[in-house]
């Protein structure tokens, strides 16, 4: 916020002999503080766009808190099931409550997540403001395109802040500062999220540079606001469109890439996959324009062989990669009975710690699995990347591994960086080589397809979602990019097909519903789909019944509380600065 220092006014007396002698104005006693720009100063087209620059560094966080990160490795992956907090009890011992459903409205983390999205909306804010005073310093094309961008970006965060909360405060540019902490929180929020998407879609042009809103992010993000709120015919008519038309900021036609590997390489940024991401960059002098949020999210104690050294959290969940689990057609176990005992993936946790067989003894999984089990969680005896680990190219289990007892035996791999990267797609310059620099998709094409699919079976058109389905399991089923051994051959059984038919309506939502977890796991979506699908409590619960077979310690007794869970608490920080009789906490809390 711009702020203005003024002097003390001289006795009255003296003031007034100043007034004869100089002139009628105490302008002069205002001094624009040293190292900041003042408003007037801003007021044409770099100024403006240097504030839009600082509201789009908000997608990457603000404060450096790891809740902050797009990515919602915490509130989306490990909320949802699909991984484990990881490392051992003792670190980072704050996120545990929030892994086990027990999260209260005094934790920091929530409160620092809530303040980080609301620095984003007031930037934007700031943006248009800004635009409003500038006048005709700016030309008209040239304003409305900024606000398009500002009023985009706004939406993300809105949207962002509506999905994690529900119940929020709607704070924009005509509030002034003084209103505030007076604005209540509300759920009645969609419409204006929808207002500013329409307005970026209407007015943001299709190629706008890379790492840049576009038209095209806009209609992908109002087809997803409307899937959220259940509007799936109007879903549908932004999908379509999207699907039919859509280019990426830098003008690439949307596909599904060839390869899923390279959809978090960052050698290959801004991919024609890309709808909306988030950029990053190394040697900026702040390790905080790399991907700092996910700097604890790497094998444990790797050493030279292996990326990071550092920390051993975000573990896939065992059940997660029970899920990968194929029958011999090459289609998923949608029944669930990926947890079976015939089924559970063989993995050197369930042969220590169940079978007591030595780790020397193990041998890997010999029955079908989806290739992405291999491009989307670490497991011993599997190539890692381009990483020596084990002296053979592969994961070497324990050794990457905190704690078995505690996190199982999976590492994370999708944004991790290469050997080959080290140093030119890294920033090495802080306490943990483990900043990446490659973008965090805030939404890809795989998922447009799957959020399409979804809005066609309503629709009733199986058909057409089936062949959105089929589009994601076709490059799945891609061999040419399976992940291999120096030999040329395939790294483990991988058996993967595409659907035959969709019979009915149950079967075909099943299919989408599974296909999202196989496509996107540990990106951050799980959590927030299984909400607004109303499975939450059942999927969750199931989720907890199974994985504390093993993981006794961590989830022994934790239970996900339907009709409170589903929404994270309004952070007590909040309600205490505003009152009680402003914001109202969300139910259960």
């Amino acid at each position: 916020m711009k702020t203005m220092f003024k002097l003390k006014r001289l006795p009255i007396f003296f003031g007034a002999i100043l007034m004869l002698g100089v002139s009628c104005s105490d302008e002069f006693l205002e001094v624009a503080p040293t190292g900041q720009l003042a408003g007037p100063l801003l007021e044409n087209e770099a100024g403006v766009d240097g504030l839009l620059i600082g509201a789009y560094s908000a997608l990457n966080g603000v404060f450096g808190n790891r809740f902050e990160g797009p990515n919602h490795w915490i509130t989306g992956s490990i909320m949802g099931g699909e991984a484990n907090k990881g490392t051992d009890a003792g670190d980072y011992a704050a996120i545990n409550p929030i892994q086990r459903y027990a999260i209260d409205a005094t934790s920091g983390d929530i409160n620092n997540l809530w303040n980080g999205r609301f620095e984003g909306v007031a930037r934007c804010n700031n943006v248009l403001k800004t635009i409003a005073t500038a006048g005709d310093k700016l030309t008209a094309a040239t304003a409305t395109r900024l606000s398009a961008e500002a009023r985009m970006l706004r939406g993300h965060f809105y949207f962002d802040l509506k999905k994690h909360f529900n119940s929020i405060p709607y704070i924009d540019e005509t509030v002034e500062d003084t209103e505030v902490p007076l604005v209540p929180n509300t759920p009645d929020v969609w419409d204006k999220i929808e207002a500013d998407f329409q307005y970026a879609f209407d007015n943001l042009p299709a190629e706008n540079g890379a790492g840049r809103v576009n038209k095209w992010a806009a209609g992908a993000y109002m087809g997803k606001a409307k899937l959220y709120q259940a509007k799936y015919a109007e879903a549908k008519t932004w999908f379509d469109d999207v699907i039919a038309n859509g280019v990426t900021s830098n003008g690439l036609k949307y596909m599904l890439l060839a390869d899923y590997a390279q959809i978090f390489n960052a050698e290959n940024d801004n991919h024609a996959e890309s709808v909306m991401d988030v950029e990053s960059a190394n040697e900026t002098g702040n390790v905080q324009n790399a991907n700092a949020f996910d700097d604890l999210n790497y094998p444990y104690n790797t050493g030279p062989d292996g990326p990071g050294n550092c920390c051993g959290f975000f573990q896939p969940s065992i059940q997660l990669a029970n899920t990968f689990r194929t029958g011999a057609d090459g289609l998923p176990l949608l029944d669930g009975s990926f947890d079976n005992p015939e089924n559970e993936v063989d993995n050197i946790y369930r042969h220590v710690f169940v079978d007591e067989l030595d780790e020397a003894d193990f041998v890997l999984d010999p029955d079908p699995l989806d290739p992405r089990i291999d491009h989307s969680l670490g497991r011993r005896g599997i190539p890692y990347l381009d990483w020596n680990g084990d002296g053979e190219g592969n994961h070497p289990g324990s050794a990457w591994i905190r704690s078995f007892p505690y996190a199982g035996p999976y590492s994370p791999k999708k944004f991790i960086y290469y050997q080959s990267q080290e140093n030119t797609f890294t920033d090495g310059s802080s306490w943990t080589r483990g900043y990446a620099t490659m973008n965090y998709n805030i939404i890809r094409f795989a998922d447009v397809l799957l959020m399409a699919a979804e809005a066609e079976i309503e629709a009733g058109t199986l058909e057409q979602a089936r062949l959105y389905v089929n589009m994601v399991r076709a490059r799945a089923a891609n061999s040419e990019h399976w992940v291999k051994r120096s030999d040329g051959s395939d790294a483990a059984n991988y058996v993967v097909s595409e659907y035959p038919s969709f019979p009915d309506a149950a079967y075909a939502t099943a299919a989408v519903r599974l296909e999202r977890k196989l496509e996107l796991s540990g990106e951050g979506h799980r959590f927030f789909d299984l909400v607004r699908w109303g499975v939450a409590a059942e999927e969750l619960n199931n989720y907890l019944t199974y994985e504390s077979q093993y993981l006794v310690t961590k989830f022994g007794g934790a239970s996900f509380t339907a009709g409170k869970n589903e929404y994270y608490p309004i952070p007590q920080t909040q309600i205490d600065i505003q009152g009680t009789d402003v914001l109202s906490q969300n139910p259960g809390y």
